[in-house]
């Protein structure tokens, strides 16, 4: 255990616990020691962006790096240097809490759709509807859903909106599991999922691949499908623009989404037939996959006066 304070140790550990990829990769470690590629590939990311944020979690103390044996050479196995750790604040002064709306939204809640197969839908018990079948994604039982793919198309889900007059909002953050689509599974499978809010694109992103090499943490046993679990990714809209995980999706801010009071928002998932790289998309609810969450969603305000 380790106390932080305001030295120079300590401001390290904040800033590398400021983000979410490398509080994934904690996560992740916390449960097997495990080398770079892999956590990039569980991440989505490069080998060489995974370094950076490894070398961040190094320089804080809260990960070490050590070479073992490979098949063909040496490989550095990363592992949890610290089990806890308690921040000490001297300020008497507590700083004021975030205030938000939060959302759970399943995955099978969606309002509106347009898809091509491969497609199809599992509640946590079973298949829903006869899969490749784009008609049954207008089953009622849709709504219990807790895994859904499609090859291309779009769903699209409403962001409850509870702001009054009296409040700004000042960001919103949405965190969902989600992977490509490819027919039974296959790693190397890009994917160019885009989203959007209240109509207005905030960014595109190539997913790597369609994962099922191993079994999903929650995946029931009786799933035998080939996709397993997706890569937990975390948009932010903010006055700056738009981000995922941290880093710069688009020019996209908070007062270009035109949001109104009292408007539910729009959010829309899509692989287009006229992307590059047309790999469909899994979307992951809390039975399904890796992370037990539904698509969840933050809109964090502030007051205003009138």
């Amino acid at each position: 255990m380790l106390m932080l304070n305001n030295d120079e140790r300590s401001l390290k550990i904040y800033e590398a616990l400021a983000s979410r990829p490398r509080l994934t990769v904690i996560e992740l470690l916390a449960k097997q020691d495990m080398n770079v590629k892999e956590l990039a590939e569980r991440l989505g990311f490069s080998s060489a962006t995974m370094t950076m944020h490894i070398k961040k979690l190094e320089e804080a103390g809260i990960v070490v790096n050590q070479s073992v044996p490979a098949r063909h050479g040496h490989q550095k196995i990363c592992s949890l240097a610290l089990n806890e750790f308690t921040a000490q604040f001297r300020s008497p002064a507590a700083e004021p809490e975030r205030e938000y709306y939060h959302s759970s939204i399943g995955v099978g809640q969606y309002v509106d759709y347009a898809i091509t197969p491969t497609c199809g839908m599992a509640s946590r018990e079973s298949i829903i509807g006869q899969m490749d079948d784009p008609r049954y994604f207008s089953d009622p039982g849709h709504l219990e859903a807790a895994i859904i793919w499609f090859a291309s198309g779009y769903v699209e889900y409403r962001i409850p909106n509870y702001l009054l007059n009296t409040q700004r909002l000042k960001s919103i953050d949405i965190t969902l599991e989600l992977c490509s689509e490819a027919p039974g599974f296959n790693e190397q499978w890009p994917s160019d999922i885009a989203f959007a809010i209240n109509g207005r694109h905030i960014g595109t992103w190539t997913c790597p691949g369609d994962f099922g090499h191993k079994k999903g943490i929650l995946t029931p046993p009786w799933w035998n499908h080939g996709t397993q679990y997706g890569l937990l990714k975390g948009l932010r809209v903010t006055e700056e623009g738009s981000f995922l995980d941290g880093i710069r999706l688009s020019d996209t801010t908070i007062a270009d989404l035109a949001i109104m009071n009292g408007r539910d928002l729009p959010f829309r998932i899509e692989v287009s037939e006229e992307a590059r790289h047309v790999g469909g998309v899994v979307l992951f609810g809390k039975d399904f996959g890796n992370y037990s969450q539904n698509i969840e969603v933050y809109l964090n305000y502030e007051h205003v006066e009138k």
